[in-house]
């Protein structure tokens, strides 16, 4: 489906601030107003209408760091968000003003000595993330009303794909990515470990590519239900060991983050199977049955953000062959951005949770 004709709307007139979702410490999360920061000639002004609230995002509010990424200073989050634009970039480059467009929230870079394979880009080891304190100074996010970013980050939508269902783009070119490690997958058996937004998503990638079987693993029965409507054909609470071991899936997405998770993810897999493992484990060495891997000759890949999937997920969800909708639960306004973060972090309750920057509906 092709992208909406040009705009003939003139620029709109910005304000020189913006309410943002900015946390500065562990526990300390607030909506401040923030200079809008001044495009150069290859930045856009986009005015948000959604962002999607992140593991990450959550981990930085609990824990003042998502994984080794340690919060030094207060921060802007956000990197799920999509919006129209506001002020095209000056110099001539992305999209139009009044165009609606998802975002890449990647800046990929070398750093002239780490080797990695140059048409992966999501594994450059300089490579940037919007709402990510990797490094010092941190990539400020994009939950603002409005945003200023590069025009390369900006993918504009076709027409008839509404901001609200786009604004899973992000998450579900993770999912998308990590189906993609796992190979041909249709007419055979997959097992989803973990079924929160991602590997909800997951679920529904799965079930687009043609997947017989689609068996989906978690301990919250509100997260199964989701997989269940996303396409799972059968579901597992996470206690049943014995059940999960038996499954015998041909292909595995790892998608809990946890050593649990990836100990029943090796269990489940069929011998010479293929285990892609999405779910960001904590740091450092983690207890798992590695000589079941070894012995049943299972493939273990990684799965690390994503590259240009997120423009095949865009055609998907605008063709209507991906279906996200029942992985959206709930919506805040701005101004309840702390009672979707409440929310966003209660599993046995939500999935993908929604803070809508406008007035209303989009």
């Amino acid at each position: 489906m092709s992208a909406p004709p040009p705009t003939t709307l003139p620029a709109t007139t910005l304000p020189s601030s913006s309410p943002a979702v900015v946390v500065h410490a562990r526990g300390d999360l607030r909506i401040d107003d923030r200079p809008l920061v001044p495009p150069g000639p290859q930045d856009a002004v986009v005015e948000v209408a959604y962002g999607g609230i992140c593991g990450s995002d959550l981990h930085y509010w609990t824990h003042g760091a998502a994984g080794e990424s340690i919060l030094r200073a207060p921060m802007v989050l956000g990197h799920e968000v999509v919006g129209t634009v506001a002020q095209a970039a000056a110099d001539g480059s992305g999209p139009t003003v009044g165009t609606p467009v998802a975002v890449h929230p990647a800046s990929p870079a070398a750093d002239g000595v780490t080797r990695y394979p140059p048409d992966r880009p999501n594994l450059s080891p300089g490579c940037t993330y919007l709402g990510s304190a990797a490094r010092y100074p941190h990539t400020n996010g994009a939950f603002a009303r409005y945003s200023t970013l590069p025009s390369r980050m900006l993918r504009p939508l076709p027409a008839g794909l509404d901001l609200r269902t786009a604004a899973v783009v992000e998450p579900a070119s993770v999912a998308w990515h990590a189906v993609s490690r796992a190979g041909e997958v249709a007419g055979r058996t997959a097992l989803v470990v973990g079924a929160g937004p991602i590997g909800a998503l997951a679920v529904a990638v799965l079930k687009r590519a043609g997947a017989a079987e689609i068996v989906a693993v978690d301990l919250h029965d509100h997260a199964l239900r989701v997989a269940a409507e996303l396409g799972a054909t059968r579901t597992l609470n996470a206690r049943e060991a014995d059940a999960v071991a038996a499954v015998q899936a041909d292909v595995v997405i790892e998608s809990s983050g946890s050593h649990q998770g990836l100990g029943s993810a090796i269990r489940g897999a069929v011998r010479g199977g293929r285990l892609v493992m999405v779910g960001l484990l904590p740091t450092g060495d983690q207890p798992v049955p590695m000589s079941l891997a070894i012995t049943r000759e299972l493939e273990l890949v990684g799965a690390f953000r994503f590259n240009d999937e997120i423009d095949e997920v865009i055609a998907a969800l605008a063709d209507g062959s991906l279906a996200v909708g029942p992985v959206v639960t709930h919506e805040y306004g701005l101004d309840d951005a702390l009672d979707a973060f409440a929310t966003a972090r209660d599993a046995s309750c939500s999935s993908k949770v929604l803070l809508r920057f406008g007035p209303g509906p989009r």
